[in-house]
């Protein structure tokens, strides 16, 4: 590892380098803009944040849109997202917030362009939320929401590729919180919260059937998962009572029938950001685990705070 650290010096002075160029030209939209990102790469559970924050908006008498990178999306870009649209041409985050949100969505490598399609086609949208963009920093922000993962943390503290930092852990604590997923808050600081992933049922993604997690203990069962931290699905899953034969894929993995022929008979468990790419590839075998962020009372209502105190524009 020692190694890679002088590469580790120059991915940082390069990316920092980039991040003054584009605060310093950076634009602002005509509504307040939220980004839940992190610092570390793979899977910390942005994307069910994200989900949580915009029903909290909606209580708050808010009309929210959605902003995604649409990574592994085949565009064209900037794209519009509604519920019918395909994973492969938005991605998969984006097309899974658009199912499970029903408010407008936009996705885009540049967020700007996202976002200015999205308030062009949706008038009354008055707060966008950006699903990860933590660096994209060509956009201005109001707020700022860094989600770590509790049983990784910051690895080792060196940016990448000698560690799994994007940036210094010392960014996290410039957002006006942490999100930990999983894990006590209390080492991350005094402006650390906790939240759990909470998945107590799968939906068969053909018959819409639903069944309890439960169910699926007393017989052969797979699982799959082509995201950030697959085994964190999969402790899921066996903490649940299951004892799955399991396949991690690559994040954003774009699925083939021939990758559930492991499974032969048995069905198969995934998460909702597969099972968006997975519609019609094995018949009434796949079944979806969708997830909800759970906050503690306290920790919900400061984020609920903070979301309550972002500017409401004029009307445009």
């Amino acid at each position: 590892m020692a190694v890679l650290r002088p590469l580790a010096c120059a991915y940082g002075a390069v990316a920092d380098a980039r991040a003054r160029r584009q605060r310093d030209a950076a634009e602002s939209l005509p509504v307040p803009v939220v980004v839940v990102g992190n610092v570390a790469v793979g899977g910390t559970g942005k994307t069910p944040c994200v989900i949580w924050m915009v029903g909290e908006l909606r209580k708050l008498g808010r009309e929210p849109g959605v902003l995604s990178r649409g990574y592994g999306g085949r565009g064209p870009f900037p794209c519009l997202v509604d519920r019918d649209m395909r994973a492969v041409r938005c991605g998969d985050e984006a097309a899974l917030i658009a199912r499970r949100c029903g408010v407008p969505v936009a996705c885009a490598p540049d967020r700007v362009l996202a976002g200015r399609a999205l308030l062009a086609a949706h008038r009354d949208v008055d707060v966008l939320v950006c699903d990860d963009g933590l660096q994209h920093y060509r956009l201005r922000r109001d707020l700022e929401l860094c989600v770590v993962d509790g049983a990784r943390g910051f690895g080792n503290g060196w940016r990448l590729p000698a560690g799994p930092l994007r940036e210094p852990a010392s960014r996290a604590h410039e957002c006006a919180v942490q999100l930990v997923n999983g894990a006590d808050a209390a080492p991350y600081g005094p402006h650390a919260l906790r939240f759990d992933l909470r998945g107590e049922c799968a939906q068969n993604l053909d018959s819409a059937e639903r069944r309890s997690l439960e169910s699926f203990a007393d017989a052969p069962v797979c699982a799959v998962a082509g995201i950030g931290h697959p085994e964190r699905f999969f402790t899921a899953l066996r903490q649940a009572g299951l004892r799955p034969r399991v396949r991690a894929f690559a994040d954003h993995h774009r699925y083939r029938a021939r990758d559930f022929a492991f499974a032969g008979d048995a069905p198969v468990l995934m998460t909702e950001k597969d099972a968006v790419k997975c519609e019609g590839l094995a018949p009434g075998k796949l079944w979806m685990v969708p997830v909800d962020a759970r906050f503690a009372p306290a920790a919900a209502a400061r984020v609920v705070e903070l979301l309550d105190r972002l500017p409401r524009p004029r009307a445009r």
